[in-house]
């Protein structure tokens, strides 16, 4: 890659979905999967772009029924990406159901880092309460809309944040996290259902200019300083030898 590609770090993308589809996205594409059922399909491809995660979403009652610790351990051997993963305060799925299980993950997290894309919606503050009784390297909060206290102590606690369409028409939002903690995400097909006919896994552009726009900076400023935060999250966790090939070439450019 003679360019940095652009970076999406949530996207959901269909399991069966043809290797040159993804290589045509031309993004770093870091597809979060609901259940360990889905991540036990995905995790045998290969592709040169395209992160697979084990998640588990707290708004899924089947997946968390389905939940199993020792398969969890067993599958994040495999990927340096976790997700999607966490709290659900409108979820049917009791809060003390999805706590045990966002407890276990964390557990596993502890000894085993990875990048973990946080969900945290209607659930800010017992998500942060949550990493702050049991801290893990790597983790960054999707779609995150905490206040401003709540914001401040995440940044304590070293977590970082994917930003996507929808969030960029918060500036207050916005100016609370540090550009050295922030990474795109189009949260696809959720997050940029206002981006129009052109919605796609990878399609950050928008968000990049925002951020530019916010911090006085170019879009190509804004792609450099998200491979450089791909990369501290990448040392931090230790896990960069479980990322493509072609994703580890471009960090130890970037």
């Amino acid at each position: 890659m003679n360019r940095l590609l652009p970076i999406d770090l949530h996207a959901h993308i269909e399991a069966d979905i043809a290797p040159t589809d993804l290589v045509d996205l031309g993004a770093v594409v870091f597809a979060a999967t609901r259940s360990l059922d889905e991540a036990a399909r995905v995790l045998g491809r290969s592709d040169p772009l395209t992160i697979w995660g084990v998640g588990c979403h707290p708004g899924l009652v089947g997946a968390q029924k389905a939940f199993d610790a020792q398969r969890f351990s067993s599958l994040i051997a495999r990927t340096a990406y976790v997700g999607e993963v966490g709290l659900d305060g409108k979820s049917r799925v009791p809060m003390e159901a999805q706590r045990a299980t966002l407890s276990a993950v964390l557990k596993e997290l502890q000894e085993s880092p990875r990048i973990i894309s946080i969900h945290s919606f209607a659930a800010t503050e017992a998500v942060l309460t949550c990493l702050s009784e049991q801290p893990v390297s790597g983790a960054v909060l999707h779609w995150w809309l905490g206040n401003a206290e709540q914001t401040r102590r995440v940044i304590d606690l070293g977590c970082y944040f994917s930003v996507n369409l929808a969030m960029v028409r918060q500036a207050d939002l916005l100016t609370r996290i540090p550009l050295d903690r922030v990474l795109p995400e189009t949260d696809h097909p959720f997050g940029d259902r206002s981006g129009g006919r052109g919605r796609r896994p990878g399609r950050v552009d928008d968000v990049e200019q925002a951020l530019a726009r916010l911090h006085q900076l170019t879009p190509e400023e804004i792609r450099q300083i998200t491979w450089r935060n791909l990369g501290q999250l990448t040392q931090q966790t230790r896990c960069g030898m479980l990322l493509p090939r072609q994703v580890r070439v471009a960090l130890a450019a970037a």
